[in-house]
């Protein structure tokens, strides 16, 4: 499990591609401290697992289906990436509940400066945007960030200087993807809500069922 709050920025320096899937070389230094091979590390939100170490960068396998939820094939040589030990049980919980597992991908549609704060605009699929709500939590490439506003086709994130200046969001242009992890209880709510059924359909959760069942 993860926190969503970014140790360092690493560079992806190297990619073994297969049929489908890859291995991937990341130079870094913090997250590598009391590492061990078979620990996991958040690389930009996706739990990898440290296949190698070396003195200043580690290795992690890739499956095919993690390159086709993440936009890890979209990230050329080097790369700047995010990245995150997985949580000491006697950390502090600073984020939120990140499992590494990605939900999809989004699209950075707008980012406008706003005195300290610069707003990104996030286009997703209908599939991810159900479980995003306003003032909730989403990873954004591994960054727990506080959901703004929720729209039809898009929502929107407000980031403070600190955040920008140490991870890789900065690099990010207007055009980039990024990945995508919804907030893990909202998914689980639904599913023990609707019944097994229903798993795969549409929503129903909104205000009113809220209502109807306690919850508001």
């Amino acid at each position: 499990m993860f926190t969503g709050i970014i140790e360092e920025t690493g560079t992806l320096c190297e990619i073994k591609k297969g049929g489908v899937s890859a291995q991937i070389r990341i130079r870094c230094q913090k997250v590598l401290e009391g590492t061990k091979i078979g620990d996991s590390i958040a690389v930009n939100g996706i739990c990898l697992t440290v296949t190698s170490l070396g003195t200043d960068s580690f290795t992690a396998d890739v499956m095919a289906e993690t390159i086709r939820r993440s936009s890890l094939s979209e990230i050329a040589v080097p790369g700047i990436v995010n990245l995150e030990r997985a949580m000491a049980a006697n950390g502090r919980f600073g984020g939120h509940i990140v499992s590494g597992h990605i939900d999809g991908t989004g699209k950075i549609t707008d980012i406008r400066q706003e005195e300290n704060a610069v707003w990104y605009t996030i286009q997703a699929d209908s599939t991810l945007l159900r479980y995003i709500v306003e003032k909730g939590s989403v990873a954004i490439d591994g960054i727990s960030l506080t959901v703004a506003t929720v729209r039809e086709q898009d929502f929107q994130v407000s980031v403070i200087p600190h955040t920008r200046k140490e991870t890789a969001l900065a690099e990010k242009a207007v055009g980039g993807i990024v990945n995508i992890e919804c907030d893990v209880l909202g998914k689980y709510v639904e599913k023990l809500l609707l019944g097994k059924e229903e798993e795969n359909q549409q929503s129903r959760i909104n205000e009113s069922f809220l209502m109807e069942h306690g919850f508001l």
